[in-house]
Formats: structure tokens, sequence, C-alpha cells
């Protein structure tokens, strides 16, 4: 059986997938087609933390899934910009895990993360899928990946 570790860019997946659709992603469908016939070793999904009770509820379905959630403090400046973002701690992780795993199921679309994918698949020998919304998805990390899998009406919420 295949094992995989999966890593999701909470923040990148919310914004892509309502800019393009105007519609959030199905974490649950994921889960269920992304796991089928696999050993999960591993399942994060990094997220801002927040007091909101609709984030916070969010998170605990996202434990209830099987994701270890991992939260960082939204930072806002005094200059009046914010940061909030997961980039070095996905990779870190990513890197880490990607010895130990078959297949590394990225979900993002940020470029950034285009060396990371070619470094573990030169290093490791690990195969990459990226799941992420078409054009919104870097076009150097589609291209990095063994495999692109993209976010279309299959891998969203539906609002009736």
């Amino acid at each position: 059986m295949e094992t995989v570790a999966i890593f999701v860019d909470v923040q990148n997946i919310y914004y892509t997938t309502r800019d393009k659709y105007r519609a959030n992603f199905d974490y649950n469908q994921f889960w269920y087609i992304a796991t089928e016939g696999k050993q999960i070793e591993q399942a994060n999904a990094y997220a801002i933390s927040s007091h909101d009770p609709k984030q916070r509820q969010f998170h605990h379905i996202l434990r209830g899934i099987g994701f270890n959630v991992n939260l960082k403090p939204f930072i806002q400046r005094m200059d009046g910009s914010a940061k909030g973002d997961w980039d070095v701690g996905i990779a870190l992780d990513v890197f880490e895990a990607a010895e130990k795993v078959d297949r590394v199921i990225l979900l993002s679309g940020d470029g950034d993360f285009e060396i990371l994918v070619q470094r573990i698949q030169e290093k490791f020998n690990t195969k990459v899928d990226v799941y992420g919304v078409p054009g919104l998805t870097a076009q150097s990390l589609i291209d990095a990946s063994d495999r692109f899998i993209p976010i279309d009406e299959n891998l969203l919420i539906t609002r009736n």
C-alpha cells in the first residue's frame, strides 16, 4: 500500500477557490478521494488562528476529518500590513516527511513551493501530487509536480 503525507496551505486553498468559484473547498470529498487505498502517514493543515467561532469550528472539522491543524497567529503590523504566512513551516514539514513516504500531496497554488517539490523528488525520489485551482496555481508548481489535480466543481461545497 502506498504511503502518503498530506499538506494543506489552508489560506491559499480558501482564497483561490473563493476567487475562482465563489465556493468553499470540500475537505471531506478531498479526503475520500486522496486517501482511498493509501496509508496516511501524516496529514497537516496550516491555518491562521482566530477567535472567530466559525473559524474555530472549521479547525475542529479539519481535525475530525483526520488533519493535524497547525495554527499561527495573524500579525497586524504597525504600518497596517499583515502577516500570516505558513510557507516556511510547510516547507520544513514536507521536507522532513518526504523521505518517509512514497508520495507527498500538497494543496497549494503557491509557486514558492516549486523548489521544494523539485528538491524532494531529486533527494528522496518521492512523488508529488499538487492540488490547485486552475488559472490560480503557479505554472512552475504544476510543471514541477508529478501529477497536478485541478480543484474543480468535484472538490467544492455547492450551495443550494
